[in-house]
């Protein structure tokens, strides 16, 4: 994957971010290649070898197509919330960091969702609001759209899917709250 200067890319875990250039470091004596990514959310920069961009997930903002699929998946119905707070809690915690936005919105659903039902670990409460960021910063990206409007658009949306889910699986939260 090639990225190149003043390119828009998603960084798992932190966002979106500017691709400021390529910068070469010598690490003993060898010559590695760093992409220099300026996180648009809090001006940090953050380098990655250039070899590993695409296994540490930077991969460029989402297409206006993609866009308007993740917004339609937004207010669909989910699969089942395991009962395990630490299945839960490894699985949300994997799909936010392999850097895919639809996972983001996964978890973002599955969240908001046990929010209804209990009042939310720390961690839980911690992995909600960064799945909620995540998915308005590549949104925000995407499509250049006001953020305020979108965060509403996006909870109306998910709370579209938490009624889905709630008449398609009634019972299967009275089993995980307890």
């Amino acid at each position: 994957m090639e990225l190149v200067k003043g390119q828009k890319v998603s960084y798992p875990s932190q966002g979106v971010c500017m691709v400021e250039g390529v910068e070469s470091k010598f690490i003993g004596e060898m010559s590695i290649e760093f992409y220099s990514l300026r996180v648009l959310n809090d001006n940090s920069v953050i380098m990655v070898p250039t070899e590993n961009a695409r296994n540490v997930g930077v991969r460029p903002v989402i297409s206006s197509i993609q866009c308007k699929k993740l917004i339609a998946q937004l207010s669909a119905d989910f699969d089942e919330i395991s009962c395990d707070w630490k299945t839960r809690s490894r699985n949300f915690t994997g799909q936010l960091q392999s850097g895919d936005v639809f996972e983001a919105a996964d978890v973002l659903k599955k969240l908001t969702f046990l929010s209804h039902e209990k009042k939310l670990s720390f961690r839980e409460q911690t992995l909600l609001e960064k799945a909620k960021f995540l998915i308005v910063s590549e949104i925000t990206n995407a499509q250049a759209a006001d953020e305020e409007d979108l965060r509403a658009e996006i909870e109306l949306l998910i709370e579209s899917a938490c009624k889905k889910h709630l008449r398609s699986q009634p019972r299967v939260m009275s089993a995980s709250v307890h």
